[in-house]
């Protein structure tokens, strides 16, 4: 993925307002909304991140906790929000942040695997059964453009590569976005320089 490439146009289907039962899950009270890319990058400064898939074992041990516990910070960073996204659906990656207690990282639902395909990242993870799934990716995209992108080494659609999670951590992340943040800082400061010893130029005069 280039710096610069602007996601795509997509929507998504997504469940909200579903009770969670301890025998199952309630659908009375909940609905289907339709979402799209604009609702959730445009306007915005996002981090995003995707992964094979709910329940599997590096997704959930690794992963998902480790952004949603480092959520604040990566927000106190100059991000809007934080995003992950999985070729699931959404009664699926709802019960997955729901059992994970993930209440802060949204989890958004590519069920039709279009979103990721349009991102160049739709892969086949068919000698594990699971179809066609999500490489591992993040990245932060500011007003639905690429800001900076980061993915796993290895890209196949084989399985001949061991699931690798070395590029895609929230420790890239916020090492990313402190260097940004002091950058700015620094262009910050040396415009306010600048401009004191114009004035003190134009005092002189």
């Amino acid at each position: 993925m280039i710096k610069g490439f602007k996601i795509p146009n997509t929507t998504f289907q997504v469940r909200t307002g579903d009770s969670v039962l301890d025998d199952g899950c309630s659908f009375d009270e909940g609905m289907w909304t339709t979402m799209t890319t604009d609702d959730y990058f445009k306007g915005r400064r996002v981090v995003l991140f995707s992964l094979p898939g709910a329940f599997t074992p590096t997704c959930t041990s690794t992963q998902l906790p480790s952004f949603e516990e480092n959520y604040n910070t990566i927000k106190s960073l100059g991000i809007d929000e934080v995003y992950c996204c999985s070729v699931n659906d959404t009664f699926v990656m709802n019960a997955w942040a729901e059992i994970l207690k993930v209440n802060n990282v949204k989890v958004i639902p590519d069920g039709s695997g279009n979103f990721t395909r349009y991102m160049g990242m739709l892969i086949g993870k068919n000698h594990r059964g699971f179809g066609n799934r999500s490489w591992r990716y993040m990245t932060v995209v500011n007003d639905g453009v690429v800001e900076a992108w980061w993915q796993e080494p290895g890209i196949n659609n084989e399985g001949s590569d061991a699931d690798p999670y070395i590029e895609t951590t929230p420790e890239k992340m916020l090492t990313y976005l402190k260097e940004v943040k002091e950058q700015q800082a620094n262009m910050q400061s040396d415009n306010i320089e600048m401009s004191a010893m114009s004035s003190e130029a134009v005092a002189v005069e």
